[in-house]
């Protein structure tokens, strides 16, 4: 989680480098209490009702001004993440259980803030399947259907002990409200999950470039969502029986994950089997038009199929085997990312970019490629006209989609050594025209306000871009 309000730290005793360990550890501290502040922060803003604020998802701009030297680099990126843990560690806050393995069906809840959701309580099974060498194991995210919400969770863990994906961890939540509320995508939702993937993290018992997202049914439905919306934290998402109209659930995102998504070919009800056939032709045709990142991967790696025979029930157990072979990769040099509204919030950020500003109240689509030294983005709004819509329920299916250049933005683009060389001048352009050329020198404040940002140990940035366009 991010603090929503902007900081200012000044640290003067920070002018210098680290010389010895004892100077290293205070310096751990007082960045271990900058991360408690706006940890501490967030946590009253909701607390209070600060419903509005959680929307806004403002980025944090805390402000400190030390260099780093190049051969400091990693140096400073491992006391910055230790000093992540350490204020996670002391904030007051319901803390995920430790993973025991899970054929004890050991589990919890998590109280989900009063504002984003009333009396939303969601309880939650975690543990572990086998063992890893270093002790970091992948972690699978499943999300139930919309039966009686007792009966899916407990029906959740059976089928989390019986897939073949082993060594792994799960967590397996159940819903905390029916009727109006059965939706993995709400902002209490949101909440619960950028907590699951911070304590994760945290924990040191989850691999961060193995996290996997699926469900069946309403599961389906929210993974296929959630798949697109946090496709920078994924490995691979696996949607089961479902079928989003594209709007919610913009295919491009997922570039750079793998994306399995099987609904059976007879599973008619909200033209679930139409809608995965659709999703089907938009990887199809991202996957002709873009076929590899700007360092020469595949870029849409996807498994889409309408099981022959099948209606709503189709065979669960071909998704977490497919997933795990995919490992993230958490610095891809080209990003497809539309920035869209889940439960009328937007991220502020994604792989390496954060929206400081945007140009419009548009959605808005960013393409980046990155290709020696010269970081390209070209910057759209984006408009959506139904071109399909059901009589029956009213849902629109199919869409067509106009773009026109954006202005009136700022960027933040965060940049490491598996991006740019820093020896060499660093060139960026935003839509054709050339915003920023000169010498990237690292520094603590950009690894500060990604670790904020992201919390994710792979993306504490040792440097940033700040471009208008």
């Amino acid at each position: 989680m991010r603090q929503l309000t902007c900081m200012v730290l000044a640290l003067a005793s920070l002018a210098c480098p680290i010389p010895a360990s004892a100077q290293s550890k205070s310096m751990q501290r007082r960045v271990s209490a900058c991360f408690l502040r706006s940890l501490k922060s967030q946590q009253a803003m909701l607390e209070k009702g600060g419903r509005e604020e959680f929307v806004q998802n403002l980025p944090a701009d805390i402000r400190l001004q030390e260099t780093v030297k190049s051969a400091d680099v990693a140096r400073y990126q491992e006391m910055v993440w230790a000093a992540w843990c350490d204020a996670n560690r002391n904030l007051q806050e319901q803390k995920l259980i430790g993973a025991e393995d899970l054929q004890l069906g050991r589990s919890d809840a998590w109280n989900l803030p009063g504002c984003l959701e009333p009396n939303a309580v969601m309880p939650y099974y975690y543990g572990k399947k086998g063992g890893a060498a270093d002790g970091k194991l992948p972690l699978y995210l499943y999300l139930h259907g919309s039966g009686p919400k007792e009966a899916e969770w407990q029906t959740g863990i059976k089928l989390g002990q019986s897939f073949q994906d082993a060594p792994s961890v799960y967590f397996i939540p159940q819903i905390p409200n029916e009727g109006e509320y059965y939706r993995w995508w709400h902002l209490s939702k949101q909440y619960a999950f950028e907590k699951l993937i911070r304590q994760g993290l945290v924990s040191g018992e989850v691999d961060a470039n193995r996290l996997y997202v699926f469900g069946i049914s309403e599961g389906g439905y929210g993974s296929q969502r959630l798949a697109s919306f946090y496709a920078d934290y994924w490995a691979a998402a696996g949607p089961m029986a479902g079928g989003e109209p594209l709007k919610n659930a913009p295919v491009e995102n997922c570039a750079n994950i793998g994306f399995s998504f099987l609904t059976g070919a007879d599973d008619m009800g909200f033209y679930r089997n139409e809608l995965t056939y659709y999703t089907q032709v938009a990887f199809d045709s991202a996957q002709l038009a873009r076929p590899l990142s700007a360092d020469k991967a595949p870029l849409f790696r996807h498994r889409i199929h309408l099981l022959p025979g099948m209606q709503h029930h189709i065979t669960y157990g071909l998704t977490t085997p497919w997933l795990k072979q995919f490992v993230r990769n958490p610095y891809p040099k080209t990003v497809l990312w539309e920035d869209y509204e889940m439960d009328g919030r937007r991220r502020s950020g994604f792989y390496n970019l954060q929206v400081l500003e945007r140009p419009s109240e548009q959605r808005t689509y960013y393409e980046m490629d990155i290709d020696r030294n010269v970081v390209s983005i070209k910057v759209s709004n984006v408009l959506y006209t139904t071109t399909l819509k059901d009589k029956r329920w009213g849902i629109d299916l199919k869409f067509d989609r106009s773009y026109e250049q954006a202005t009136g933005g700022k960027l933040r683009v965060y940049l490491n050594d598996s991006l740019v060389d820093f020896t060499r001048p660093v060139t960026v352009c935003i839509n054709g025209r050339e915003v920023f050329h000169g010498t990237v020198q690292p520094n603590l404040q950009a690894m500060v306000n990604s670790c904020i940002e992201f919390f994710d140990p792979f993306r504490v940035y040792p440097a940033a871009v700040e471009v208008a366009y």
